[in-house]
């Protein structure tokens, strides 16, 4: 961490309490960024991008205010900067309610994650290249892209109640796509991998070509599939596209804002608002958010508030128990911060965001849960999903999916999209595998301004009951 900044962010929490606020926190963030974009074996672009700045938040007469400045040259354009926003702020503070916050527990403490392998941009060119030629070299394939990229992050919180936290980690990713056609058909298949860490996170035990090849094998395979006739059956979903699902229908209605109708006109709210103790699942459906996971995208100790995170249950065997919560929601539902409260960088206020939310491990071995299934679907790895504004109604479209016929997996089958409503398919999950993984998200949107965040979601194969069927 630039010790300019950070110094420029002491500064900022103790002008703020001298003009008057009530609460201050300020995030001092640097980032490094460094990308490469290889398509059919050529490397079109090479890019390298770094950002910092300071992200302010004040409490004064009950109202919130926040501003950024961006690589700040003086404190005299921070002073100006706070001084701008207590006048935008004095505009709305008539009639307000009493503003609390939940108590805090001050933390003095710096972190470094780990990093084995530290990511080096001619690595990443090397990887994408032999990525990419892996990808052209199975049948049919007719483009292939091959996105590596990493980050190196400093973040420094400090706020006037004390806390000063320092946290500094990387994350190395490589988003793929293998487009290939044959027999008049068009199909690509996709994936991302990647972490917090190094190079180990894409590198390790041939991660990343191994998974070049099984999207371009798949990709071309599904030249020759068939699409699926609309059947409401048994459907198995295997723990990439579980990770979508747990997103999108049990992660993002988790988080409080959502619950309370503050994120309605732009990304909904959530359909079980007041059902806290209801069940709203099968006695099998357990789900968790956990920023402890190691080397997920989701990974952290201390929010954007300095809260120090730990694993929250929101659903137990079915009943509804928490919800994700800031400082100011928790004291609305009589809970405990739960460490989820995250900005994209210094420019944003920070929402309560998804850290690692998953649906809880099992001890159904896959093979003996295909076994039991007279007639129904596998359905593998997510695509695009559509959701309505309170997370009721879902429909999310697979990369592609396997019939199941006595217990036997049979035709490949393209184009499938999977839909429900979330308590009938809630409740009718049946078994969970033992087969837990976590999968990088990257492109999570929430707010106004929009907000795109990275984070974890995972969980294990489930077994269920849905609607399927092919769009084409």
């Amino acid at each position: 961490m630039n010790l300019e900044l950070q110094d420029f962010a002491d500064r900022a929490v103790k002008y703020a309490e001298k003009s008057g606020a009530q609460y201050c926190d300020v995030r001092a963030e640097q980032q490094e960024r460094k990308s490469v974009l290889v398509e059919n074996n050529e490397t079109e672009h090479v890019s390298t991008n770094n950002d910092e700045g300071l992200g302010i938040r004040i409490i004064k007469d009950d109202v919130w205010s926040f501003c950024s400045i961006t690589n700040p040259k003086s404190f005299e354009q921070i002073k100006i900067a706070i001084d701008n926003s207590f006048k935008i702020r004095t505009k709305q503070s008539k009639n307000k309610k009493r503003l609390e916050l939940y108590p805090s527990n001050p933390k003095k403490t710096k972190i470094d994650f780990p990093v084995i392998k530290k990511p080096e941009l001619d690595v990443l060119i090397k990887t994408g290249l032999e990525c990419n030629k892996i990808i052209l070299e199975i049948p049919k394939i007719i483009k292939s892209v091959v996105h590596p990229w990493f980050t190196i992050n400093s973040k420094y919180f400090v706020s006037s109640e004390g806390s000063e936290i320092l946290q500094n980690f990387t994350d190395v990713v490589v988003d793929m796509i293998a487009t290939s056609h044959g027999n008049g058909i068009t199909q690509s298949v996709n994936i991302t991998e990647g972490g917090r860490g190094g190079l180990e996170q894409i590198l390790d035990k041939n991660k990343i070509q191994q998974s070049a090849k099984e999207i371009a094998q798949k990709s071309s395979q599904l030249t020759l599939a068939k699409p699926a006739k609309e059947d409401k059956t048994t459907v198995i979903m295997n723990p990439d596209f579980v990770s979508l699902l747990t997103h999108e229908i049990l992660g993002h209605p988790s988080e409080a804002d959502r619950v309370l109708g503050k994120e309605m006109a732009w990304a909904g709210g959530a359909w079980w608002k007041d059902m806290l103790g209801d069940r709203i699942g099968s006695e099998v459906l357990n789900v968790f958010d956990d920023p402890t996971i190691k080397e997920s995208l989701g990974w952290y100790y201390f929010d954007d508030e300095g809260v120090e995170t730990r694993k929250t249950t929101l659903v137990e065997k079915g009943i509804l128990k928490n919800h994700m919560q800031n400082r100011e929601t928790s004291q609305i539902f009589n809970s405990m911060p739960t460490g989820n409260m995250r900005a994209t960088n210094y420019r944003f206020m920070p929402l309560i965001r998804m850290a690692c939310t998953c649906i809880g491990n099992g001890d159904w071995n896959v093979d003996e849960m295909i076994k039991e299934v007279k007639q129904g679907y596998l359905i593998s790895n997510m695509k695009i999903p559509s959701i309505d504004m309170k997370r009721y109604n879902w429909s999310i479209s697979c990369q592609y999916a396997q019939k199941i016929e006595n217990g036997e997996i049979t035709d490949l089958l393209r184009d499938v999209i999977v839909m429900g409503t979330a308590p009938e398919f809630f409740k009718s999950i049946d078994a969970c595998g033992d087969d837990f993984t976590v999968r990088p998200i990257t492109n999570c949107g929430k707010g106004d301004p929009m907000q795109s965040m990275i984070m974890g979601n995972g969980g294990p194969s489930i077994r269920g009951t849905a609607t399927v069927k092919s769009v084409n």
